[in-house]
């Protein structure tokens, strides 16, 4: 495919993208959905837990960028206000996908420091899930456990113990991740989705799972919220030992694949099976580790090893935006990204558009375009 046509799907896709986020806006003001209801969004299901109001407020600020809209300002700064309460919420591991998307675009944007103070706010609180014996930030499920989720977190801790200079925070996210590598990523790359600890010595106990297949299976989605979240941590710190993290978790999700590079909901699934257990495909996984490796690519410090992580990314891409996965030609649909995948276990947002795969879908095709021009 040239480059030039490759480029005009994936403009095609993102125009698809404001166009169903529009609508969704429209049709339910002020409500963040999780996952939709066969392609609808409005969805009575169980949430498990608050998360992911962010990504849809990101969504918006990505299409600022894209077309210098003030409307679609306006809407990124109303939505993000309707978040800001959160700063403040102790019962949840996920306040950087809240604020790090909807908050730091805007002070970016604006240099305002009321916004970086609500975002020091909301890093300062996730921080308080740290627990000293284990040296990990616990997840909303209990204090003895540890998700593979929080690495996508956890840079939001790091990106204000930068702006502030708060040695103690530093800490807490170094430590977080360094137990995270030590306990849930595996020698050959892959992850489990949680960890658990005994409450009152901090010993490692076992790994588990919530939305993997077995405990010591490779649910794909985690694999990707760890491939990403290393690659954020690098970022932040130039510790190359998290660059290192982030390039294994790389190797796996790329020897592991299948034909059409979009996984299945977890690489240890049997295929031999029908959805969900089995042969279920997950867009929004495909959709995050794109966004993480097209990072990672421009992090890696060996040439071969960025190639492939560029390569895969676009592939993955050019899958995701066939109408096998984008909704484009599936009348009704409301969401972007069709065969996304919640939660396995408990039958919620299964083989339907689930709104962080929005989000990274939206993401990755920004980034890989701007990396197409750029060549």
């Amino acid at each position: 495919m040239s480059r030039t046509h490759r480029v005009a799907r994936y403009e095609t896709a993102l125009d698809f993208a404001e166009r169903q986020v529009a609508a969704l806006v429209d049709r339910h003001p002020d409500y963040f959905p999780i996952y939709t209801t066969r392609g609808r969004w409005h969805h009575a299901g169980e949430l498990w837990t608050d998360w992911t109001g962010g990504f849809l407020v990101g969504m918006m600020w990505q299409f600022h960028r894209r077309t210098g809209s003030a409307e679609w300002r306006a809407r990124a700064e109303h939505y993000a206000q309707l978040l800001e309460h959160r700063k403040q919420d102790p019962h949840v591991h996920d306040l950087g996908f809240v604020f790090l998307n909807a908050y730091l675009p805007w002070y970016e944007l604006t240099g305002d420091k009321r916004l970086l103070a609500v975002i020091i706010e909301a890093g300062q609180t996730l921080s308080r899930r740290f627990q000293p014996q284990g040296q990990y930030l616990c997840s909303f499920v209990a204090p003895t456990s540890l998700f593979i989720d929080i690495m996508m977190n956890v840079p939001l801790i790091q990106y204000v113990a930068n702006q502030t200079l708060d040695q103690d925070l530093a800490r807490i996210a170094v430590a977080h991740c360094r137990t995270t590598r030590d306990r849930l990523v595996r020698p050959d790359g892959s992850t489990a989705h949680e960890g658990i600890f005994e409450p009152q010595s901090g010993q490692f106990l076992r790994q588990s799972t919530h939305q993997g297949l077995r405990a010591d299976s490779a649910w794909a989605r985690g694999l990707a919220w760890s491939l990403y979240g290393y690659s954020k941590m690098y970022a932040l710190t130039d510790a190359v030992e998290f660059l290192h993290v982030s390039e294994r978790n790389a190797e796996y999700w790329l020897n592991h694949l299948p034909a059409d590079r979009v996984p299945y909901w977890d690489f240890h699934a049997d295929l031999t099976l029908p959805p969900p257990q089995g042969a279920q495909k997950e867009s929004s996984a495909a959709a995050i580790a794109a966004s993480g490796l097209l990072d990672l690519a421009g992090q890696t410090r060996l040439p071969d090893r960025a190639a492939a992580y560029r390569d895969t990314a676009i592939a993955m891409l050019d899958a995701l935006v066939t109408p096998e996965y984008l909704a484009i030609d599936t009348p009704g649909w409301e969401g972007i990204l069709k065969h996304g995948v919640y939660h396995t276990a408990k039958g919620l947002g299964v083989d339907e558009s689930v709104m962080w795969g929005e989000f990274f879908f939206v993401e990755a095709l920004r980034k890989a375009i701007q990396m197409t021009n750029d060549e």
